[in-house]
């Protein structure tokens, strides 16, 4: 689930944006169109799993009854980035009155993206309102960090059978990208609703159900641009003259240069007294310090963890790389003191690795995670991706089945 981080909720049709802008943001278009299934099965390479199965019931009914079997529909899913677009098209079956069931994904990734259209943003709300499908007025929006994380909370439970099954465990969602990281989960207790700060709740409405979820976007506080915090350096800017970040959270010795956001920045690591991970541990706390906020629930909700939570976990072999697996939070700090304790005497593989360990490290601990804490990695459940794009499609879905549409 990789993104880029957006600090606001705007439409696309109110402002137009400049090109640097559509290279940190992501914009999700979502069109639904309901029918029973039809020739667009064939058009899309849609196996007929739900249509068989609805010829089935009908060969069993008794004579003179004419029993409904289920309803085939289809949600479509734009994740629409600066160089890319990728398409996700699913296919739902529900019978009435039960909460619906994904039959199958058919997933397309498609050249040129959003920068193409840097001269004509409108451009693309015109496309989509032109088309045959039923498009919402709130279709083509930027997509800010909550609203994303509560979209991967919703396809984690999904997935997982929590939405569907009453009484079952929810399950929580943790999400480190390159500008941004996000925590959702949905908590049990009086107290952590209380006492959590302003903005860090959100009401969703989903199968004539309210959550109120925990959910919070920290921008900033990505990999990446933690990476830059720790190193020295700022968003977007070129160190002064050229200089040198000189960081402890590099090995003694190291030079080298790193690009980050199209800025290239020199990097060096610099002697001094103390082992190599307390030296990063510390300057990492520093960063941190006061920036997200601890909540001691966390320890007593089952959590999946994903992009480059996952992506460290198996650079470092804690994960099987292509399978995934589960952890306890303490595995990133051991493979931190690890990684740097090595470091401090051959040069390294990775010349952030012991940075970026530590700091996940340290980031979870900040959260209120505890090191004996178990938590999940993966890319897919049941062979469908854990990305935002299947939960907002959902949501919205739902939205539109709240709305009383007659063909539902």
């Amino acid at each position: 689930m990789r993104k880029v981080p957006n600090n606001g909720n705007l439409r696309v049709t109110k402002v137009a944006y400049p090109l640097g802008l559509f290279v940190c943001l992501f914009i999700y278009v979502a069109y639904i169109k309901w029918h029973w299934a039809s020739a667009t099965q064939a058009f899309l390479g849609i196996p007929e799993v739900a249509t068989g199965a609805r010829r089935d019931q009908q060969s069993r009914s008794p004579p003179g009854t004419a029993a409904r079997g289920p309803e085939v529909f289809y949600g479509i899913m734009f994740d629409a980035g600066s160089t890319g677009t990728r398409v996700h098209v699913f296919q739902f079956s529900r019978q009435p009155g039960e909460t619906p069931t994904l039959t199958h994904e058919t997933f397309k990734a498609l050249k040129p993206g959003l920068s193409a259209y840097a001269d004509d943003v409108d451009k693309v709300k015109e496309v989509f309102e032109a088309s045959p499908f039923l498009v919402g007025d709130d279709c083509v929006s930027i997509m800010n960090g909550t609203d994303e994380g509560v979209s991967a909370w919703i396809t984690v439970n999904f997935l997982t059978g929590s939405l569907k099954t009453p009484g079952r465990s929810n399950v929580g969602m943790l999400d480190l990208g390159g500008g941004s990281t996000q925590i959702t989960f949905l908590p049990r207790f009086e107290g952590t609703l209380q006492t959590s700060p302003p903005g860090f709740l959100t009401s969703l409405q989903m199968f004539n159900r309210t959550y109120r979820l925990y959910s919070y976007s920290y921008l900033g506080l990505g990999l990446m641009s933690a990476r830059l915090a720790v190193l020295g350096g700022k968003e977007g800017k070129p160190a002064e003259d050229g200089a040198e970040l000189v960081s402890p959270c590099l090995s003694p010795g190291f030079r080298g240069e790193w690009e980050h956001a199209e800025v290239t920045y020199r990097v060096s690591g610099q002697e001094a007294a103390g082992s190599l991970y307390q030296l990063c541990a510390r300057r990492v706390s520093e960063i941190l310090r006061n920036k997200v906020h601890r909540t001691e629930e966390v320890k007593d909700v089952d959590f999946y963890a994903f992009s480059y939570y996952y992506d460290l976990a198996a650079n470092v072999g804690l994960i099987d790389a292509e399978k995934g697996g589960s952890l306890v939070v303490g595995d990133f700090e051991t493979a931190a003191k690890y990684v740097c304790r090595t470091a401090e005497t051959q040069p390294p593989r990775s010349p952030f690795l012991c940075l970026d360990l530590t700091y996940v490290s340290s980031l979870l601990h900040g959260l209120g995670f505890p090191g004996d804490k178990v938590l999940k990695l993966t890319r897919k459940i049941d062979n469908v991706e854990t990305s935002w794009a299947l939960g907002a499609t959902f949501h919205y879905i739902d939205s539109l089945s709240r709305q009383k549409s007659p063909t539902l």
